[in-house]
């Protein structure tokens, strides 16, 4: 017997890498550069949000919440989905609280998904997707926007297999800005109920969106029976760092969900639950003068980088803008060798192309960059990219 031959990773640990998002932050620390790589804010929460979870820290709401979420936040959520989105969903038994839209989407995969079922994953995607494909059984199998980052319907149906089970769906999307229009969504629908499948939307930017309000999927015909929503409070509220989001979905599938969040954190922090709760009544004042800001930053942002050089279309919706930095690579250089040498020579943080593709040559000349910041810490970061692109 070989000695250590059990001292080893996992197989499965092994199809992906650690986040290239996260690991653009702990370079740009390193570097003092300004982040504009990770997707968090650098200005306050809303102080009345911070007051709310101080009042129930203080309330002793510090023991465990149900482990599907507090009755508060469920019914809160319940709420906020009638008044927002026309949409009505019991509380009881189809809204799953979970620790942040990213174990959301883990748990919603591996709550209905099973070994050997494929997942079609729209590209370029957030790099989250694919490994949540691996850990929960499934294959990931990525289909390529088309021009202008388009839904591609035909290309859906080339990757369909036997073993096809779902589809993800991210809108406004991350990392292109994107927000689907009402054909290409309703392609998706046709295909999806064509093929008996499930699907998976990623919805936590619903509100960050400059095209209209926010058309959830479960509004479409059909599709409240097979989709599973995944969203949160923390873009919506600036408090990425709190981990609370929600899944909602059909009872059936809720089950399962329910299940594999209870064995993987079994619940998100109790206190924070009170406090969202609380915010998603505000009123639609908060979401107005939310949204005017992000269209200030936005349009501030891609003014700068179009004046710096890189080549930009104006996102729709998130807070990012994917960029062609074409005019700037050298010979042999790839987005990853681009953006820490921007890092390190323009003292700017931004995120490889590459990170939102299955293989590196999909966003060989792309980097996104990241506006969900103070408006005095992008124009630094604008003046900084403005004296590099001269030198460079």
């Amino acid at each position: 017997m070989t000695r250590g031959g059990n001292l080893r990773a996992s197989a499965k640990a092994g199809c992906f890498t650690e986040s290239v998002i996260r690991e653009m932050t702990r370079v740009a620390n390193q570097h003092g550069a300004i982040n504009l790589a990770q997707g968090f804010p650098d200005f306050p929460a809303p102080a009345a949000l911070k007051e709310a979870a101080v009042r129930a820290i203080r309330a002793d709401v510090n023991q465990y919440a149900v482990t599907w979420g507090s009755r508060a936040l469920r019914h809160a959520i319940a709420r906020f989905l009638q008044r927002r989105r026309g949409v009505a969903v019991d509380p009881d038994t189809q809204v799953t609280v979970c620790c942040g839209a990213t174990e959301g989407m883990i748990a919603a995969m591996m709550g209905v998904l099973d070994p050997g079922d494929e997942v079609l994953i729209p590209e370029p995607f957030y790099e989250n997707y694919g490994p949540d494909g691996v850990l929960s059984g499934a294959q990931p199998r990525c289909v390529p926007l088309g021009p202008g980052f388009a839904l591609d319907p035909e290309g859906l149906v080339r990757a369909l297999t036997p073993r096809t089970r779902a589809v993800v769906l991210n809108t406004p999307h991350n990392p292109t800005g994107r927000v689907f229009t009402q054909d290409e969504i309703g392609a998706l629908c046709r295909f999806v109920q064509e093929h008996d499948l499930l699907l998976f939307t990623d919805e936590i930017y619903e509100e960050i969106l400059y095209t209209g309000p926010h058309r959830t999927l479960l509004l479409w015909p059909g599709m409240a029976e097979r989709t599973l929503v995944v969203s949160g409070a923390s873009k919506t509220f600036s408090v990425t760092g709190w981990r609370v989001g929600w899944v909602i979905g059909p009872p059936a599938l809720t089950a399962g969900v329910r299940k594999v969040h209870d064995f993987l954190t079994v619940g998100a922090p109790a206190p924070l639950q009170e406090a969202v709760a609380e915010a998603l009544d505000w009123d639609d004042a908060y979401y107005d003068g939310m949204r005017a800001e992000y269209r200030e930053r936005r349009d501030f942002t891609v003014q700068a980088l179009r004046q710096a050089g890189f080549a930009c279309d104006t996102p729709q919706g998130s807070y990012y803008v994917m960029t062609d930095c074409s005019r700037f690579l050298r010979p042999g250089e790839s987005d990853t060798d681009f953006a820490l040498r921007l890092v390190r020579d323009a003292g700017v943080a931004t995120v490889p192309g590459s990170s939102f593709y299955a293989k590196p040559p999909g966003g060989a000349r792309l980097v996104r960059f990241c506006y969900a910041k103070k408006m005095e810490t992008l124009r630094a970061a604008a003046a900084r990219l403005e004296q590099w692109s001269a030198r460079a």
